[in-house]
């Protein structure tokens, strides 16, 4: 097939170097992709979304996959199923999973999906009194897309309270603040739940666990996200089924209700109380740097699968009985600020390992860091603990100036 991929990241890479290992030779184009993607295929510079539908018509594209939450959001399938494109990924009304905190939380309670105890509201004094009724610990969330940075834990109802406040006045997240979700605090453990959706049926992908903390031990500020591995030890497959059938199956009956039907990957964000999974939030697409780890653990057509789901047709498919483990290397100043361009040097790649690039760019042949999630390197293996120890060896065998990256990935199944 001719296929175009939507982004610009490690997961857009995943997903481009996972094609070219289908049986199928695929001719492959990334939308704009970056310093490493083309080596996998041809890179295209259009980011208006019906010059790239126009692309997408001249060049026989036959699938188009969606990287990027803020395409979706856009509005981007809209545009290339007016075209008559083959598209995978939800339409801008089904992406309201995730573009908007609000209606998620409501669509929830209005179908009966166990989640924390809420209030959206675009009002202070309504925020303040919810809050009064809370416990200590408190979330409050920003409605709209911050690139994962729009949640804060505030460990006192006076903390939250002035979260809130800067969120509806706009100074900390401009309009995406200017409604907010406030929730109680679920004490468990967190996990990502993955499933790739046609609208009507599913398919889910093994639980994985993201680290978004950006040192060791959990230590320091969130990012996004500085490893994980899959498919996690702390889900079993009663807490597996309880997911498909009291999440993903009334979400995907739910959205069909809303006249939304959902297709592409619907990834939920579980926290697990007491063995019971509760929606924290969904999103609407392939995770980072999830989706590093997720991909070489699906057996078979990559292109076919997504290309049945685009067409309301998905087939089953198998997972591979094995683990992935992904750590990222991130640049000197990530996330605090940008840092300068460094030189990448890969001395060797060990067996049953890869590197998924990220913030990569090309100057001549060589590939410079100018990313602040730089890459991932990532090992398999028959364990989680073998798959950690190839990408923390093949970790070792990479060099740009001021790498950092955490030495616990995995740590909890561990």
């Amino acid at each position: 097939m001719n296929i175009l991929v939507i982004g610009s990241g490690g997961r857009e890479y995943a997903i481009g170097l996972r094609l070219t290992q289908d049986n199928e030779k695929h001719n492959l184009y990334f939308a704009p992709g970056n310093g490493a993607t083309a080596n996998l295929g041809q890179n295209v510079d259009i980011s208006d979304f019906n010059d790239l539908a126009k692309f997408a018509l001249e060049n026989k594209i036959e699938l188009t996959i969606v990287g990027p939450e803020n395409a979706l959001s856009d509005g981007v399938v809209d545009i290339f199923k007016a075209n008559n494109l083959n598209i995978f990924g939800p339409t801008k009304s089904a992406a309201r999973l995730e573009s908007s905190k609000a209606y998620m939380k409501e669509f929830l309670a209005k179908n009966g999906i166990r989640t924390a105890k809420f209030i959206n509201t675009n009002n202070y004094e309504e925020a303040a009194k919810f809050i009064d009724t809370l416990g200590d610990i408190v979330v409050v969330k920003a409605d709209g897309l911050c690139a994962g940075k729009g949640v804060i834990i505030a460990k006192s109802k006076s903390e939250a309270k002035d979260a809130a406040k800067d969120m509806l006045s706009g100074k900390s997240f401009g309009e995406a603040g200017s409604r907010v979700v406030i929730e109680e605090f679920l004490d468990g453990f967190e996990l990502s739940f993955f499933a790739i959706c046609d609208g009507s049926n599913f398919v889910s992908l093994p639980v994985a666990q993201d680290h978004k903390r950006l040192l060791s031990g959990d230590e320091g500020p969130n990012t996004g996200g500085m490893g994980a591995y899959a498919p996690s030890p702390l889900a079993d497959k009663n807490l597996i089924k309880r997911v498909e059938e009291e999440i993903i199956k009334p979400t995907l009956k739910g959205m069909q209700d809303e006249k939304a039907p959902f297709c592409g990957v619907l990834f939920v964000g579980l926290m697990v109380v007491n063995s019971v999974p509760y929606v924290l939030e969904f999103n609407v697409r392939f995770g980072d740097p999830e989706c590093e780890v997720l991909m070489p653990l699906i057996d078979g057509e990559l292109g076919e699968i997504l290309h049945s789901a685009a067409l309301g047709k998905l087939n089953k498919f198998e997972i591979k009985d094995e683990y992935a483990v992904g750590v990222v290397l991130a640049s000197k100043d990530y996330p605090y600020k940008s840092s300068p361009a460094a030189k990448i040097a890969v001395e060797n790649i060990p067996p049953h390992s890869h590197i998924a690039y990220a913030g990569v760019s090309l100057v001549g042949d060589e590939l410079y860091a100018t990313g602040g999630r730089v890459l991932v390197a990532v090992g398999k293996g028959k364990s989680v603990k073998e798959a950690r120890d190839r990408a923390y060896e093949l970790a070792k065998n990479i060099k740009f100036d001021g790498m950092q990256y955490r030495n616990d990935i995995g740590y909890q199944a561990l």
